[in-house]
């Protein structure tokens, strides 16, 4: 049962806030509220600025509205002060929280500032962490029983300090739904244009990280499965296969196909696909061929059946199948929901 809504101090019953959830039915903005407390990390705070700040849609409005919050109005950011404009009772009207890190994981974050993140998600409010801001998602108990990560260098200090949460080191960010989580520094870029593909589709999400000069998606398009490895002596990866693959990702490929053109035995590529990318060959490319999906469904008026072929599916029933297991909803819902009717 959802939590009700706080009322603010002095309010009536008629001015109480609005759940994150319900507020779409009032208002198209989108909240984007991103925590500020002192020691923060400026390149933290201002990824979720940056990027949704970008954000245009095909009729060229802007669907968030992006504020800072803290405690006090001045915060202290190491190299200089900032001046908030919003105090953490504006997290209860939040649609979305971004909580940036902060440079000394030993300061015990304010109990307002937890009680306020605990009451928003509550309420509704989808709640991200950038780099070591998953510590306090941790302190407020937002992480209990979830999977999540953080900045490599700080994944065990995590995993000691709050053996409740499950950390996971080698991704750049975890989607638990309205939890969420990402590794250090560049990969709060990744969650951000990964909230932005599941706001409003992967169109909208591609030409706000063209605007940033980001990748929407890195080495393949897995990105919240890969695990960096050191370079081999010789350079070789596996982004040229990726590549093939993605290329060729209509063919019916089997994985003796696939180990062939690598020049590797089947076991050999199963380790080294592990290793690099965190998931099985086969799964990547059935994985490449629901993005390419994406893409046809928002960008073309091809026929669902079409979809499914032009994405390499062996038939259109494999694909319906798939594609609701693993987006969540049918290709026509999709269609309907990110190509907004546009040509």
């Amino acid at each position: 049962m959802d939590a009700p809504a706080r009322s603010a101090s002095g309010t009536n019953a008629t001015d109480r806030v609005i759940p994150a959830k319900c507020r779409d039915r009032f208002t198209p903005m989108h909240t984007v509220a991103v925590l500020a407390m002192d020691g923060v990390v400026p390149f933290d705070l201002s990824t979720p600025i940056e990027v949704f700040g970008r954000v245009r849609l095909r009729d060229g409005g802007s669907p968030y509205r992006v504020t800072v919050c803290a405690l006090r109005p001045d915060v202290d950011a190491g190299a200089f002060v900032l001046r908030a404009p919003h105090g953490i009772d504006a997290l209860a009207t939040a649609d979305t929280i971004v909580v940036p890190g902060r440079d000394d994981l030993d300061t015990p974050v304010p109990g307002e500032v937890l009680d306020a993140l605990r009451d928003a998600a509550a309420g509704g409010a989808r709640v991200a962490s950038i780099c070591v801001g998953a510590f306090t998602l941790a302190a407020a108990g937002l992480l209990d029983g979830r999977r999540a990560t953080t900045h490599w260098a700080a994944a065990t200090a995590l995993a000691a300090r709050y053996p409740a949460v499950e950390v996971d080191p080698d991704v750049l960010f975890v989607d638990n739904g309205h939890v969420l989580t990402s590794a250090g520094a560049a990969a709060g870029l990744d969650l951000c244009l990964h909230l932005v593909r599941r706001d409003h589709g992967s169109a909208v999400a591609a030409d706000t990280a063209r605007v940033s000069v980001m990748p929407l998606e890195r080495a393949g398009g897995q990105a919240q499965f890969i695990a960096h490895e050191p370079p081999t002596p010789d350079g070789a990866t596996l982004e040229p296969l990726l590549r093939w693959l993605t290329e060729n990702c209509r063919r019916e490929l089997t994985i003796g196909d696939i180990a062939a053109h690598a020049g590797l035995s089947v076991r050999t590529l199963n380790r080294r696909f592990r290793d690099q990318t965190g998931t099985t060959p086969l799964r990547w490319l059935h994985r490449t061929r629901l993005r390419r999906a994406q893409h046809l469904l928002e960008t073309t008026e091809h026929p669902v059946d079409r979809v499914a072929f032009e994405a390499g599916f062996g038939s259109p029933a494999t694909f319906r199948d798939r594609f609701q297991r693993v987006i969540g909803t049918s290709p026509q819902a999709y269609r309907r929901a990110f190509r907004g009717g546009q040509p």
